[in-house]
């Protein structure tokens, strides 16, 4: 005949030998599985704000900026300062102009401008005959008299190619112009060439 072992008494006690265990116990109660899915909503909520603000940073462009300055060529076949979006290539001489030519405004950064032309690459000068005085290195073989001596227009401080196809070869009567003068002032009435030339043999373009 089969024994029964009494599972516990008439005060609802467990019976000796056995352990009680709490309701529930061995499986995380409701608050704690609230806990953690409300810690990962909030994660996934950060990191969908840090996707947002990646996409707005790409969608505005705004630049990396690489060390340092980086040299280019102009349209006119001039030196150049690159701007940091790796596209845009400006005048040298519009570096610490006062304006901002490149769209983020780099080329009139501090770092640049704070103390001309001893904080400017040295791609950005060109000096004159006068050791103290200095041009952008676009300004050299324009032409034009930039640095007072025509040190940046003629030998031996310079040495510029023949005229070109908008000039006249000779030598100048004004300040402004060193070995031609701008075609556009021939036989215009008024002396520009010692021998006359402009308004002579000249012709107007």
């Amino acid at each position: 005949m089969n024994k029964v072992v009494p599972q516990g008494n008439g005060n609802g006690r467990a019976a000796a030998g056995t352990k009680a265990h709490p309701e529930g116990e061995g499986s995380l109660s409701p608050s704690c599985s609230r806990r953690g899915a409300c810690l990962s909503a909030l994660l996934l909520l950060l990191l969908a704000m840090l996707a947002a603000l990646v996409a707005l940073v790409v969608s505005l462009g705004l630049p990396s900026r690489p060390p340092g300055t980086q040299a280019c060529v102009t349209l006119t076949n001039r030196t150049g300062f690159l701007c940091h979006d790796q596209r845009i290539c400006v005048p040298a001489s519009t570096v610490c102009d006062g304006f901002h030519t490149c769209p983020h405004g780099e080329d009139e950064d501090e770092s640049l401008c704070r103390d001309v032309p001893q904080t400017l690459p040295s791609f950005l000068v060109a000096r004159c005959g006068d050791p103290a005085a200095w041009i952008y290195s676009d300004q050299k073989c324009d032409g034009t008299n930039n640095c007072g001596d025509c040190s940046d227009e003629l030998s031996p401080v310079t040495t510029c190619p023949p005229c070109g196809p908008g000039w006249w070869r000779c030598l100048p009567t004004v300040f402004q112009y060193c070995g031609c003068v701008p075609r556009a002032l021939c036989q215009d009435g008024t002396q520009h060439c010692s021998d006359w030339s402009d308004e002579y043999t000249c012709l107007r373009p």
